[in-house]
């Protein structure tokens, strides 16, 4: 106990009535007193707090109070803090039981206001319930029985539920795809007839287009649809790749080609941003046998994210080396860097570093948002092409910028010409 502070009392129970009651009796009485409304917040509460004495509600949804106890005891700091259970369980052998597992007392309800300052004061000064070895052996064979059946129940459970997620993950998956596959088809319209109005003569002779006009019109609905366009084909890529239907037409590609087509693509988008993209070493590569098409999705996925994170006045810089036969492609940049414990997670579909309430569609402004598929696409890419990719990054600074790099590992090609 702490001979210099009050007692601290930690309450474990669900019933609001009790702890209401409990904690009023004991604080009139001059103790500290910290509640707990299940089994884990008490296990979580007991480590933070360290009380001098447990009171332990037994019959608790969840982890039961038999078994926070148990879980209390392996726990450093609290293997010797009294553990007293408070419980209606008043039927013969509820004390031998509750004494099995871990407990040092126990004290049935409805509890004696008057008595239970001083039950309290007992346990804190040492005293303890004991019991027969004879009755330890058979109660302790019939918890541990008791255990191991509700382990297996949750077991039970967890596959059961497990089940439940993937049949669950496999529909939200179907439904991607689909969506898609419905949306392409009036994309495709709309893409045609806006291209069709935008090669007319009349409008291509505005060179600077009246804003509402009709030429300023469907250069606007021409980028609306591309956006959607791209939206579309990230979904319809992200499905085939989980479901391991992505194919690649593997050809003799040129890094150097590929990378300067994604920039090629991206550099329209990105206007109005003070940036430098450099390319250094890439024509030095050897070829490799990709699907060059795919590839330039990985290079414009990972240039438009060093894009957004990157302050006005960057520096991107893409270069590679040949190692131990594999291509090492790095694409790094001056931006605001990414926190330890969200670089493997940010390859995960749909997972977003921003706060959704902020959202932007943009995909080259500053901290522009997206759907968090452009890095699982890429990932799921380079994965198909028996190569792997990896961030490394100081952390996340908006001040200081320490940047990241983006390495992609890809195998080189044995057919070069």
């Amino acid at each position: 106990m702490q001979s210099d502070q009050t007692p601290k009392i930690l309450y474990v129970e669900d019933d609001p009535g009790s702890r209401t009651l409990v904690s009023r009796v004991l604080r009139s009485n001059g103790y500290q007193v910290v509640l707990a409304t299940d089994g884990l917040s008490g296990i979580r509460t007991a480590i933070a707090e360290q009380p001098d004495l447990v009171l332990m509600d037994i019959n608790m949804g969840g982890l039961d109070g038999y078994e926070v106890t148990t879980r209390l005891r392996s726990m450093p700091g609290l293997e010797k803090t009294p553990i007293v259970a408070l419980t209606a369980n008043t039927m013969a052998g509820d004390r031998e039981r509750a004494l099995t597992a871990g407990c040092d007392g126990y004290i049935p309800k409805p509890i004696d206001v008057d008595s239970l300052p001083r039950q309290v004061r007992a346990y804190l000064s040492g005293w303890r319930e004991q019991l027969s070895e004879s009755q330890r052996s058979l109660y302790l064979e019939e918890y541990s029985r008791k255990l191991a059946e509700r382990l297996e129940s949750k077991v039970i459970e967890l596959e059961e539920a497990n089940r439940a997620l993937q049949k669950l993950d496999k529909m939200k998956s179907d439904f991607i795809a689909l969506a898609a596959h419905e949306l392409r088809t009036p994309i495709t319209l709309v893409y045609g007839y806006t291209r069709l109005l935008l090669v007319n003569d009349t409008l291509k002779q505005e060179e600077q287009p009246t804003p509402g006009g009709l030429a300023d019109l469907s250069r606007r609905i021409f980028s609306a649809v591309n956006r959607l366009n791209e939206v579309v084909n990230d979904l319809l890529n992200i499905s085939l790749i989980e479901s391991n239907q992505i194919e690649l037409d593997l050809t003799l590609t040129s890094i150097d080609e590929v990378v300067q087509e994604a920039i090629a693509e991206l550099s329209p988008l990105g206007e109005g941003r003070d940036l430098s993209i450099e390319l250094v070493g890439l024509d030095d590569l050897p070829p490799i046998k990709a699907d060059r098409s795919q590839l330039r999705q990985v290079f414009w996925n990972l240039l438009s994210n060093a894009v957004k994170y990157t302050p006005d006045g960057g520096r991107i810089r893409v270069w590679g080396r040949e190692t131990n036969g594999t291509l090492d492609v790095i694409v790094e940049d001056t931006g605001i860097g990414i926190e330890a414990e969200e670089q493997s997670r940010i390859f995960d579909r749909f997972y977003v570093l921003e706060d959704t309430n902020y959202h932007r569609s943009s995909k080259t402004a500053f901290m522009g948002g997206g759907m968090g598929l452009g890095l699982s696409i890429a990932r799921g890419i380079v994965e198909a092409h028996g190569g792997h990719i990896w961030v490394e990054s100081e952390g996340r600074d908006e001040r200081r910028c320490p940047g990241s790099r983006f390495h992609v590992l890809l195998p080189v090609s044995n057919n070069r010409p």
